[in-house]
């Protein structure tokens, strides 16, 4: 009995603690007659006011109903004033709070910067929580949160350190104010590229270039073998006299004394290399070039395609949470939108231009949505009848696209096997000097045979570039004409981006598809005979390093073609646009920076570098010299010659949309090469895969030699006893995890819900709280007005008194008394 009067009596005094408190906080928030008004408070049924919530009505409803019996049953005295207690006291602040620890405060200090308050409250509420009274970590604990703090702020560093030397991060601030985060996230996108690149040019540079060039390569002699076999053919294809040729076209043709260099897949052995490091290893150690080639790519592909993945994903779920706040776009912009780092002028004026950006495309799409929910039904007719049409022109030009694309590969090879076939003919033609000559006789006539050897060159160089300047043509100007006939058809801006892309890359696509087909029949026609026997000039020693040189020049003209659009036609139409006041040259010089266009220019190049990684190894290393001066290319693009699009791109929407692009050009570019993998047969000259049906077969032998177990493990894993169970597992897991994400989105539904009634409860209270105010303040005028009146009385009862001559005593009450 003692123990439980003393606990009541402790939480007596608990509970009028708290009640002083709690007064003392009425107090200081509304002076001056607040006891009573706590005395009301403290009179309410805590129990009936927490039901009143809406909340509480809202979950009320929603749980299971019980049993009537039970419904019906009263409360009984304790069952209610506990409740009443736990509900007071759980509204009421907890002094647990101030007996935190040091981590703790270190973790509430830590959680200050992501709260939505100014910083003046921020700061004073880190200097509340420095000063406070905290308990001290002892021993291993200790040692373990200062270990945490260390790493902590090494990571903040570190990252302040990355940010700072993070690339082109000026010029990406420059064109985000200019041209809004659509136009940046292009140049993220790029720069995302040149990394993906360089990290593909590391992984060939040390498993295949390095060993190719440091290790010793055995060569053997001829004598010990067939004619016609894979040695005898290989030495001769690497021993084979080049012909004269100018080092310049060389070059950008690829071919000559580059053809023999490690840029191509013919130079690359299929030996194994054993070398020996002395005060190391006790036995020699081998390196298998064919299997490192086969991994390297395998590699490339599987970092390129978890890196899109990754970076898909992460996009999607940016845009989910985008969509999830499209309600209240304008006021996360307006009062979230803000850079707070942001310290100069320059760089304000920037960040407003980029805001500006952003509300100007969130009307713009407002717009063209309401235009569309008030069309008529014969507008919308007439609109689908333009899009028919539209797709109808489209389809033509790309059916002619590719048809001229085959005519010009056709007409490129017929010339070029023709001037091959005259030289093989008469090879002795420009040996024409004489004895009997005089010495200026014969200069004159080498600098003709050597002019005459030059424009011959160019002559071939042009016919070998035909094909790739006539894509490269009508890759500049048929998007043009897609987007010319897109403003017949009243999309949004969103939608006109998406069909804009999808036309370009069945375009670029279709004509890569073209250009390979082409070259298939080409390689089946001549690619398979041994250098020994080969007198034929149009046939080829090496298909592989033939496939790989095309590429190379593809990519070599786009690249060449942008330069020249950029500093030779664009440049100049931007400055008659600019300096001149007549219609027509503005019209003609005015450029906009048309998002798509420059998207598919460097997905098509990735393209191009993933389809001829394997017949050149050296493109991605090509290709990320390329992107780096691509980006200034862009840049000078974007900034002079460029004015900003009326169309205002958004971010999230622009990065899903470019990872989508590239990973359909990821998927057409290494569908080819599987195919070459698994069905083409390798050339018999050159290579690491000379002397197999395919490269797959090797693939195959190579499994062959692992040990038993192994082989036999990994042939388990393909039969149905393990793969039945297996998808049933994946299966399981499948469901498993709908079932989580349904749950969770219920969750979510209901936690949306909750705060809308807690917001509802919030302003429930405030208003039962104002209603005691008012109740309060006017119980004051009543009282004021009372005593007034008795004042009043008074003053006058005492002057009638004073008039009379006679002293009257007047009955004052108390509190009359008290106020005179």
């Amino acid at each position: 009995m003692s123990g439980g009067n003393s606990k009541n009596k402790a939480r007596s005094k608990k509970q009028e603690g708290w009640e002083e408190a709690g007064g003392e906080f009425y107090q200081e928030l509304y002076p001056g007659g607040e006891q009573e008004l706590f005395d009301n408070l403290q009179r309410a049924d805590a129990a009936k006011l927490a039901t009143l919530l809406p909340s509480k009505q809202a979950r009320n409803t929603t749980t299971v109903k019980r049993a009537r019996s039970q419904n019906e049953r009263r409360q009984s005295t304790y069952a209610r004033t506990t409740q009443s207690r736990d509900i007071h006291l759980s509204m009421l602040p907890d002094l647990s709070e101030n007996l935190s620890n040091e981590e703790r405060t270190w973790e509430e200090i830590m959680q200050i910067k992501a709260m939505p308050v100014p910083m003046n409250q921020k700061r004073e509420l880190k200097a509340r929580l420095q000063n406070a009274t905290k308990l001290r970590l002892q021993g291993f604990e200790q040692l373990q949160w200062r270990q945490r703090k260390v790493w902590h702020r090494f990571s903040i560093r570190f990252s302040e350190i990355v940010g700072k030397l993070e690339l082109w991060q000026s010029p990406m601030r420059e064109i985000e104010g200019k041209f809004g985060t659509g136009v940046v996230s292009y140049f993220l996108f790029l720069r995302w590229l040149l990394f993906l690149n360089l990290a593909i040019s590391v992984i060939i540079i040390l498993f295949m270039i390095l060993p190719k060039t440091l290790l010793h390569e055995i060569h053997h002699p001829c004598e010990d073998y067939e004619q016609n076999s894979t040695t005898c053919c290989s030495n001769y294809y690497m021993t084979k006299n080049l012909t004269d040729s100018n080092v310049f076209f060389d070059v950008i043709q690829g071919t000559g004394w580059m053809e023999r260099t490690i840029l191509f897949y013919g130079v690359y052995t299929n030996q194994i290399y054993s070398y020996y490091i002395a005060n190391l290893f006790q036995s020699e150690l081998y390196y298998n070039m064919p299997m490192a080639y086969i991994l390297v790519a395998i590699s490339w592909v599987l970092l390129s395609l978890i890196a899109i993945v990754k970076t898909a994903a992460k996009g999607f779920k940016e845009r989910l949470v985008e969509n999830e706040g499209q309600f209240y776009k304008y006021c996360n912009l307006v009062f979230g939108g803000w850079d707070f780092c942001i310290h100069n002028d320059k760089s304000a004026k920037i960040k407003h231009k980029g805001i500006y950006n952003e509300v100007k495309g969130y009307l713009e799409e407002e717009k063209i949505n309401e235009e569309r929910q008030l069309r008529t039904r014969e507008s919308q007719i007439l609109i689908y009848f333009k899009r028919l049409l539209v797709n109808i022109v489209v389809f033509v030009i790309l059916i002619a696209s590719g048809v001229l694309i085959y005519f010009t590969f056709n007409y490129s090879t017929d010339k070029l096997n023709e001037e091959m076939s005259k030289i093989s003919e008469n090879p002795n033609e420009v040996h024409i000097e004489n004895s009997n000559q005089s010495h200026s006789e014969k200069f004159t006539l080498r600098l003709y045979k050597e002019g005459g050897l030059f424009f011959g060159q160019l002559e071939n160089t042009l016919l070998e570039f035909l094909p790739f300047i006539c894509i490269v043509v009508l890759n500049l100007i048929v998007p043009e004409v897609f987007s010319y006939l897109i403003q017949f058809e009243s999309y949004t801006p969103a939608y006109v981006l998406i069909i804009t892309l999808l036309r370009t890359v069945l375009l670029r696509l279709s004509s890569l598809a073209v250009l390979l087909s082409q070259m298939y029949t080409y390689v089946r026609d001549n690619g398979f005979v041994c250098s020994y026997n080969n007198d034929d000039p149009s046939k080829l020693d090496c298909w592989e390093t033939y496939v790989g040189q095309q590429l190379y020049k593809l990519i070599l003209t786009d690249f060449a073609v942008q330069f020249v659009t950029t500093f030779f036609i664009n440049l100049p139409r931007a400055f008659l646009a600019r300096h001149t006041n007549s219609r027509c040259f503005k019209m003609i010089g005015e450029q906009d920076f048309y998002l798509p266009k420059h998207v598919l220019d460097i997905v098509y190049t990735q393209t191009i570098i993933w389809m001829g990684s394997f017949f050149c190894p050296f493109l991605p290393i090509i290709g990320t010299l390329f992107y780096f001066l691509i980006f200034y290319i862009k840049k000078f693009t974007c900034l002079t010659n460029c004015t900003p699009s009326p169309v205002v791109y958004k971010a999230s929407k622009s990065k899903s949309l470019f990872m989508s692009v590239l990973l359909l050009g990821f998927i057409v570019s290494i569908a080819p090469v599987a195919y070459s993998v698994a069905e083409i047969f390798p050339s018999v000259n050159c290579g690491p895969f000379r002397g197999y049906r395919n490269v797959w077969e090797f693939v195959v032998q190579t499994f062959e030699r692992f040990p038993f177990v192994v082989r036999e493990f990994i042939f388990r894993l393909g039969t149905s006893t393990f793969a039945v169970p297996a998808f049933a597992i994946l299966l399981f897991f499948l469901y498993y995890y709908w079932a989580v994400a349904a749950a969770n989105r219920h969750m979510v539904t209901v936690l949306k819900n909750q705060l809308v009634l807690e917001g509802h409860d919030k302003q429930f209270l405030l208003n039962r709280l104002s209603a005691f105010i008012r109740q309060h303040q006017k119980r004051c005028e009543r009282r004021n007005r009372a005593s007034f009146a008795d004042d009043d009385s008074i003053r006058q009862s005492s002057r009638v008194g004073h008039y009379n001559g006679s002293i009257s005593i007047l009955a004052i009450p108390k509190k009359a008394s008290k106020h005179l």
